[in-house]
């Protein structure tokens, strides 16, 4: 156990910008290799990375899920007089095609790039390019896949009818759209075309976070629908999402690192314990925060018992029960609680998001009356400061006051988990929830 380790080196891949259009990112993962992915954004669009959020550039976040990629992004439209018809894109001199023909053969040329005949692309708003450029996209045959934040749904869908009469040859597609009154119909003749609609979401730059319009809850839900999608078309990459979930915490409650658990970890992660809101945000704060809160911070005696898992294309979701003797103070789980030296046994869920085989972020649940009543300091009864209406006139008699009985369970919520005949059902229905008692 050392508190003073030097950090993990992260994984290091500089972009290499092709021309002023293109810019070429290998993997920004711990395996170093992965298959091809371009994307298409608004030229005019800055994607530095923001304090507002740690949601980083799609570039770098790509990278980070395995890609190799190349991004493409789209000039300015010039300023045109009111009366000018607008601007041929093959006399304006910018062809997306052409630049994502450079981009592939950018990416086949690419060691780290280990699948050189299927790629995925994405456009991130497909307000900027035209039917034309859709449809000729589509005819790209290493192109397997392509994803489209808006868009026309008969353009994608007759991009597909006309791509050859050979079904097997069209690039399957998936559109994000944004908006509350879409008046589109999901195709059902069509298993290329699969479709995700976003009601709150104002623009399809909904998912860039450095744009006004960004939401961050529909952005998580998007990429991981356009991470399955990409997966199951490039077939890859894949990690195993279990082992890289049980290092991690080797290393935090096993190995007690903090430096081998930061590197398990992508360039800027988050923890967050619900019940408490207790961890880090960003790569500084939540070393500290294992380093002084967490790592050193639990009972020697500490066990998880795996209850259940559920593993998905990005998330692992753990039910557990843990167990510790409550010796000393815990920070993040009971933050300024001197030792009650009880023993608890705590049912918990992680849900954990896994970017390429690095963990983003964790959010941590459980009940926390329930660990109060467990270490002796939740009562069994509180005092009712409402009008009851089984009482006389609602209110409790002279020098008397209303307490009701806490529908909180101790460790028999463990043991119901682990056995669920362990104890009975609905024990708290029903008998008098609420007593007078004198003052």
């Amino acid at each position: 156990m050392n508190i003073q380790e030097d950090p993990v080196p992260l994984p290091s891949a500089p972009p290499k910008q092709l021309s002023p259009n293109l810019t070429l990112q290998p993997p920004l993962s711990r395996r170093g290799h992965g298959p091809g992915l371009l994307l298409v954004l608004p030229g005019p669009m800055v994607l530095d990375k923001t304090k507002e959020t740690l949601d980083p550039p799609p570039l770098q976040k790509w990278a980070e899920e395995g890609y190799s990629v190349v991004e493409v992004r789209m000039p300015a439209p010039a300023p045109a007089p009111a009366t000018a018809e607008p601007e041929p894109e093959s006399e304006s001199g910018f062809s997306v095609l052409f630049e994502i023909q450079q981009g592939l053969e950018a990416l086949k040329g690419l060691a780290e790039c280990d699948v050189k005949d299927k790629f995925g692309l994405i456009v991130y708003d497909a307000n900027i390019l035209s039917n034309e450029d859709i449809i000729s996209l589509s005819t790209i045959p290493e192109i397997v896949g392509i994803a489209s934040y808006g868009g026309d749904v008969a353009i994608y869908n007759s991009s597909n009818n006309n791509n050859n009469n050979n079904n097997n040859c069209k690039p399957h597609k998936l559109l994000h759209l944004p908006g509350k009154d879409i008046a589109t119909v999901i195709p059902t003749d069509n298993s290329h075309l699969a479709i995700h609609k976003y009601p709150d979401a104002k623009s399809s730059n909904f998912v860039i976070p450095q744009h006004a319009d960004f939401i961050p809850s529909a952005a998580a839900v998007a990429h991981t629908r356009t991470l399955s999608f990409l997966k199951s078309k490039i077939g890859g990459p894949l990690f195993d999402l279990e082992a890289i979930w049980d290092e991690h915490t080797y290393f935090e409650f096993g190995d007690r690192s903090v430096a081998k658990t930061m590197g398990t970890m992508v360039q800027e992660p988050y923890v967050n314990h619900v019940p408490t809101m207790t961890g880090g945000i960003g790569r500084d704060r939540l070393t500290t925060f294992y380093r002084h809160h967490f790592i050193f911070n639990n009972p020697g005696d500490t066990h998880l018992e795996l209850l259940s898992r559920t593993v998905g294309v990005d998330r692992i979701v753990d039910e557990f029960i843990l167990s510790f003797t409550h010796d000393k103070m815990i920070d993040w789980l009971i933050p300024t609680i001197p030792p009650t030296n009880r023993p608890v046994r705590l049912p918990m869920v992680s849900i954990v998001n896994v970017r390429g085989d690095r963990l983003y972020h964790e959010h941590i649940w459980w009940d926390q009356a329930g660990l109060l009543r467990q270490l002796g300091l939740l009562p069994e009864y509180l005092p009712f400061p409402y009008l009851y209406p089984l009482a006389d006139d609602g209110a409790p008699g002279k020098g008397r006051v209303f307490e009701y009985k806490v529908p909180v369970a101790g460790t028999e919520a463990a043991e119901k988990l682990r056995d669920e005949g362990s104890v009975e059902s609905n024990g708290m229905i029903g008998g008098v929830g609420v007593r007078e008692v004198r003052q």
